[in-house]
């Protein structure tokens, strides 16, 4: 079993978020219009557990019951300088997000491409979202405005994998932070719905990583990062989503939860599990990458750049980078949980000790103790299905 097996992954971890970090963009010549993106990359926000408020016309996002399987249930949240009554839209269904209509092992031709654009059209997907104005100077005379809004979109909003490299990093997230990412985005949409402003996506200060970040801010993982700052200040300082893919990962991984001490001294992290009752780094946070489709007529995919904002000689990212997707414990599901495992068997030793407010200490305790014993579950889930599959295979 691999770290990413649907089957026992959403099982345990119903609602998770995805940071999505997706390389350049190189359309080549002869399928519509004309294409290329920046090396800076594109970001995405998956959100399992989630789907579109079909009734509203517009992006709406309304979390899953539980009764409904959320696990089967998931949007991917694209922000776009093309929108001008929306700062994000969502494409309903994970595989449709990453491979469009392609069915397991087709190759992306003329054909598939243009009926992933059908299938986004009858799904929706930019259903009440308006483009701003200067965009249709590009389109062909004689092609529908609706149509040139898809087929710019392909590969950014939707179908990302048709031409571009995936990395995700995985946060898992119960019910009630998941309900506050998703009231996050609907409020951060409503004032371009309802006409009191119109979007206009900023590099340095309003971009794809800004909603990416601080929509899991909203979840208590970090801290928010402020918008509509002094243009020479956010130059220097603003999400990039191979950076924010890194710092997810260890974020989620590699906070000392085995040390209280450590915790409660963390400011950012002390607030997040007083306000939410969960620490940011836990079981379950796990990165995948998947390049984009191999047989492919439509993109050129041959060494696609996403590059790091990191002093290239000196800089920590490409090391942390390496890491991340090399030690199994960030990769493999298994893997993750036994080293989790390990880190709160730890903590449950040195329980009951001070330093820290003594409510602060019960509730971290506690916390340690249910988290352990949802890991022990999990492993005990994880060997019996091994143990069923060997003698299914023998």
């Amino acid at each position: 079993m691999n770290g990413t097996d649907g089957g026992a992954y959403e099982r345990f971890y119903p609602y998770y978020a995805e940071l999505c970090a997706l390389s350049e963009l190189r359309k080549k010549p002869g399928f519509g219009i004309p294409l290329r993106s920046g090396m800076g990359g594109h970001s995405l926000l998956y959100l399992n557990g989630v789907r579109l408020d079909r009734g509203q016309g517009y992006p709406v996002l309304e979390l899953c019951a539980p009764e409904t399987a959320p696990g089967a249930h998931g949007v991917g949240i694209s922000v776009n300088s093309h929108y001008k009554n929306a700062n994000w839209v969502a494409t309903e269904g994970r595989d449709f997000l990453w491979r469009g209509a392609l069915a397991p092992g087709e190759r992306l031709t003329r054909e598939s491409y243009e009926r992933t654009q059908h299938h986004a059209k009858a799904m929706g997907v930019l259903d009440g979202v308006e483009f701003h104005d200067h965009l249709f100077r590009g389109k062909p005379s004689g092609m529908a405005e609706r149509d040139y809004m898809y087929e710019i979109s392909v590969a950014t909003d939707y179908a990302a994998r048709f031409g571009r490299d995936i990395f995700r990093a995985r946060v898992p997230l119960d019910r009630v932070r998941m309900a506050a990412v998703v009231n996050f985005l609907n409020e951060l949409n409503a004032p371009y719905r309802e006409g009191a402003r119109v979007y206009q996506w900023k590099l340095f200060n309003d971009n794809c990583g800004h909603v990416a970040h601080n929509a899991l801010a909203a979840a208590g993982i970090w801290a928010p990062w402020p918008t509509g700052q002094f243009f020479a200040r956010a130059a220097f300082n603003f999400p990039v989503p191979k950076n924010e893919l890194v710092d997810l990962a260890l974020r989620v991984n590699d906070l000392p939860i085995q040390n209280p001490a450590a915790i409660y001294a963390d400011a950012p992290t002390r607030r997040a599990f007083l306000a939410t009752g969960a620490l940011p780094a836990a079981a379950g946070g796990l990165t995948i990458a998947a390049p984009a489709v191999a047989d492919n007529d439509v993109y050129d995919i041959d060494r696609l750049r996403l590059i790091f904002y990191d002093n290239p000689f000196w800089g920590p990212y490409r090391r942390r980078f390496t890491r991340i997707f090399s030690e199994p414990r960030y990769r493999d599901l298994r893997a993750n949980l036994r080293y989790f495992e390990a880190l709160y068997a730890r903590a449950l030793e040195a329980r009951g000790g001070g330093g820290q407010s003594s409510g602060w200490r019960r509730r971290y305790d506690e916390y340690v103790a249910q988290e352990a014993a949802k890991i022990r579950g999990h492993l005990r889930h994880l060997e019996d299905a091994g143990e069923l599959l060997a003698e299914a295979l023998a």
